[in-house]
């Protein structure tokens, strides 16, 4: 069959369910489809193939093993002017040209646009080989697509309801987390334990934190329990009187150190720091030759200094 002929096929109207779309290669899925070898020239990418990472040792893996066996799997395309458009396949067309080869073996699916966007993302999604990030938009971008809900995408693809709502969780991470992911830098199970954390600053430390140190999943849920911990402390914990600020200023010029007034676990404590024993005795000095009954001022005009750490 010409290229001119299979143009003239009539294409199907929009509104297919998922399980037709799935079946889009198929004769009983209601599309039409023929089987061809195509010149490989007159095949050209889909802008909007739901695969953007393609890796350089699959694809070489790929090249070696359509050199030894040929290309066992046909590319989905469809009709475009005296053109095809690849629908699903472009990692085995990449492959097929390094090889050398002139044709490829293609179905031709006569689908509109949104038909055709819908069976590349779901057949990417069917094959389990996206990156996390890459597999959660392509079931963000199915469900906007197609109006489904997750449950009909979970159905569609072969999975759980609860691998796709995980998925499409991984979305709310800040962008740049979610190229840390993308990149390969980490993986799902890190992502879950930067998730745990409410606070979008606390994300982007603990996923920064997990790259530097290339820390393990438990290590970084640990330090997101540790995280959350603190964070509900600070929110929990009342701010401290304002003379806790004047007493510990007044003892750092006295005493000509770094002094500390704070509370913790309920309890009061001043905080003296020193450099070493010669130090420490100076300090001792002072204090005893401190008077009970020195007073301090209320200095209102100063800037307040971080001398409270609550």
């Amino acid at each position: 069959m010409t290229v001119s002929e299979t143009a003239v096929k009539t294409k199907k109207p929009m509104g297919k369910s998922l399980s037709s779309l799935i079946g889009g290669a198929n004769a009983e899925s209601g599309f039409n489809v023929d089987f061809n070898e195509i010149e490989i020239n007159k095949i050209h990418a889909n802008p909007n193939q739901p695969r953007t990472d393609f890796s350089e040792e699959k694809l070489a893996e790929l090249e070696a093993s359509i050199r030894k066996d040929g290309l066992l799997q046909p590319i989905l395309v469809r009709p475009e002017g005296s053109e095809y458009e690849i629908i699903a396949g472009e990692r085995r067309w990449q492959a097929c040209k390094r090889v050398g080869l002139s044709s490829i073996p293609a179905k031709i699916v006569y689908a509109n646009d949104a038909e055709a966007q819908q069976m590349a993302l779901v057949e990417n999604l069917q094959r389990d080989n996206l990156n996390a990030i890459e597999e959660a938009r392509g079931y963000q971008k199915l469900i906007e697509l197609s109006g489904c809900s997750q449950k009909d995408v979970a159905e569609a693809v072969s999975k759980n309801q609860a691998t796709i709502s995980n998925a499409l969780r991984l979305l709310s991470l800040p962008e740049e987390v979610q190229d840390l992911m993308f990149d390969g830098l980490l993986t799902a199970g890190h992502a879950r334990a930067v998730l745990s954390l409410s606070d979008e600053e606390a994300m982007l430390k603990l996923a920064k934190k997990i790259v530097e140190e290339n820390l393990s999943v438990r290590s970084a849920e640990g330090i997101a329990r540790l995280y959350g911990t603190q964070g509900m402390e600070r929110a929990k914990r009342p701010p401290s009187p304002r003379s806790f600020k004047l007493v510990a200023r007044k003892l750092r010029q006295q005493l000509n150190t770094n002094v500390r007034v704070k509370t913790v676990r309920g309890k009061h404590r001043i905080e003296i720091e020193f450099l070493d024993e010669d130090d420490l005795e100076r300090i001792f000095a002072l204090v005893t030759e401190t008077t009970p009954t020195a007073q301090y001022t209320d200095v209102s005009t100063e800037t307040d200094d971080i001398d409270v750490i609550d």
